[in-house]
């Protein structure tokens, strides 16, 4: 199901406005009750934003609900490990359910994101693209789609003894973009219908048959997965 690229990019605009729309105001009574959560466990801010890379390399603000029960959310590490101690107890609930995306439906509506597309990197690893991956910067970043179904649960897929960084460099970061350079090269509406299906189901705990990690050199075979 292909039509003109230029269609095709406003079709996708067009329901990316629609499902953000509607997810802001059918959810509404959730992000309130998830913020006096926050603010009665850790106090103020509510929200976490960061800095990531958009489309085109572009810099962007990302928003998420606060996970961390510290205020000071670039201290330490700068990936989100799992049962990660700098996580609050709400936190912990709002990683394992992913409700901490929630408001990226607001970058979505900004046009800063799309309901699918690659997952937007944060700054400390924009060195990871090279010449091999750069592609992937030329669509627009998304909530869903194949890396963050497959590597849903990344902060657990982390060997005891690796060093984390250096792990996420050289093994998680080129499995996920090899997983994206395939998809967005021939990617539809179609097939990104399926991708916000199979997404919702994977947040759910169903796991579709046909969602597989990609292999990853360097490490054996685990159990688990997730940032």
């Amino acid at each position: 199901m292909r039509t003109h690229p230029y269609l095709d990019a406003r079709l996708r605009r067009l329901l990316d406005v629609v499902i953000a729309g509607a997810a802001l105001v059918v959810l509404a009574p959730l992000f309130l009750a998830i913020a006096v959560a926050i603010v009665a466990e850790c106090g103020r801010p509510i929200f976490f934003r960061q800095v990531r890379l958009g489309e085109g390399g572009r810099h962007f603000t990302i928003y998420k609900f606060r996970k961390f029960a510290t205020r000071e959310t670039r201290a330490g590490l700068p990936l989100t490990m799992h049962n990660d101690a700098r996580m609050s107890r709400i936190g912990r609930l709002l990683a394992d359910t992913k409700l901490d995306e929630l408001p990226q439906f607001y970058n979505i509506l900004r046009g800063d994101m799309s309901v699918v597309g690659p997952r937007p990197e944060s700054l400390d690893f924009a060195d990871c693209f090279d010449a091999t991956t750069i592609s992937i910067l030329e669509h627009r970043p998304g909530i869903l789609g194949p890396s963050q179904v497959a590597f849903r649960n990344e902060g657990s897929l982390f060997p005891v003894n690796a060093e984390p960084t250096r792990f996420y460099r050289e093994v998680l970061f080129p499995a996920k973009a090899g997983l994206d350079l395939r998809y967005y090269r021939d990617r539809t509406l179609y097939t990104d219908f399926k991708w916000i299906v199979v997404g919702i189901l994977a947040v759910v705990g169903l796991n579709a048959s046909s969602v597989r990690s990609a292999p990853m050199p360097g490490m054996a075979t685990t159990e688990g997965g997730q940032p």
